[in-house]
């Protein structure tokens, strides 16, 4: 698109750079204004802020609109909650049986076992239970969670998420897929993380080593949000996890101001499939605290799927879908193509609003 971006300088794995934590640790990167320290160093106060290397050397700082900045980097408008914003705006908490289990479908659990991150995003829908100093499943809690999983022989699928599961290291990861590998009745674990995307130093020969298991199978869900976060790094590192066989799906949220328009989108989820990561989740905007200017209407939302039904490879087609409040589940948002003729047949619409009569006699 021409736009002129600072690229991550090539780094030794084994020599790490710290991601920028503080306010003033991004004044000093010049990702934020001197001017706006005051404001920054409220909002920190209250929702963690890391910005990753990976993540700052895609951050134009001259465009005051750059959809990676949007993402990472804290806003006055964080401070500003509307009426409906939740602090557990999924419903994680009517749900969680045991410290880091949560069990609110019948053949899956999410496992949280970390509840930090290389980054955070400024419209996470855990944002206030992510971040330095929060809990992590210690031996007895983790020892916990895993005998609530081998109890509960309807638990076919394991979902590690946090925070993000692959900020642990290899040999932890490793333990807790071993384990679960012992459990006769668990099939699958899926891990949800951000970090072939924000931090990819990370996907080393050992970290995928340890997703993987002798009898269930491993999959995961790469979270990214704009075309420009999959850059020859972070495609390297995907490619490490699927070349060893770890199947790849994505989940985006939708934000207005970073990829809230049909061309974004595209590119977006081209990128992806690209990289051999099928688009699974298209998320509209939680009810988390301070994120209302992220969020777009379901219509907004609704009318982007549609755009690119009609013109995108099916393979770049996720589902839009809303977590509904207070723990009810996901369920699709895509628009209604069929409908009851009144004669005992159909009228179905074509993605460009054409209407069709359709019988299945």
């Amino acid at each position: 698109m021409g736009i002129a971006v600072r690229q991550p300088a090539p780094r030794n794995a084994s020599i790490r750079t710290a991601p920028i934590r503080t306010s003033a640790g991004l004044v000093e990167a010049g990702l934020a204004e001197a001017s706006a320290l005051p404001v920054l160093e409220q909002v920190a106060a209250s929702f963690a802020v890391s910005v990753t290397d990976q993540m700052a050397g895609l951050i134009d700082p001259t465009d005051p609109n750059d959809p990676v900045a949007r993402q990472f980097i804290p806003a006055g408008e964080e401070l500003r909650t509307t009426p409906g914003e939740l602090a557990d705006p999924i419903g994680d908490g009517p749900h969680s049986p045991v410290k880091g289990i949560v069990h609110r479908y019948r053949d899956r659990v999410l496992l949280k076992a970390v509840n930090v991150c290389p980054v955070y995003c400024r419209f996470c829908f855990r944002r206030e239970m992510v971040g330095p100093g929060s809990e992590t499943l210690d031996g007895a809690e983790l020892d916990a969670g895993l005998a609530y999983i081998a109890e509960h022989e309807e638990v076919w699928e394991v979902i590690l998420t946090g925070g993000d599961p692959l900020i642990l290291s290899p040999r932890r990861l490793a333990e807790i897929v071993t384990r679960l590998d012992a459990i006769p009745h668990i099939g699958i674990v899926r891990f949800h993380t951000r970090v072939p995307v924000v931090d990819p130093d990370r996907v080393t020969p050992e970290l995928v080593a340890a997703l993987k298991g002798k009898r269930i199978a491993s999959w995961l869900m790469l979270h990214a949000n704009h075309w420009r976060e999959l850059n020859d790094t972070a495609r390297s590192a995907i490619a490490r996890l699927v070349d060893a066989g770890i199947p790849l799906l994505s989940q985006t949220v939708l934000l207005k101001g970073v990829n809230d328009d049909a061309e974004t989108l595209t590119r977006t989820f081209r990128a992806l499939v690209q990289a051999r990561v099928k688009p699974h989740y298209l998320h509209q905007g939680d009810l988390a605290k301070g994120t209302s200017h992220f969020r777009t209407t379901i219509q907004r939302g609704r009318a982007l799927m549609r755009e690119l039904r009609g013109d995108v490879s099916g393979l770049c087609q996720p589902t839009y879908v809303l977590d509904i409040p207070g723990g009810h589940g996901k369920v699709p948002l895509t628009a209604d193509y069929l409908a009851p003729d009144g004669e005992g047949g159909w009228t179905v619409t074509d993605p460009r609003g054409g209407r069709h009569a359709y019988s299945e006699e």
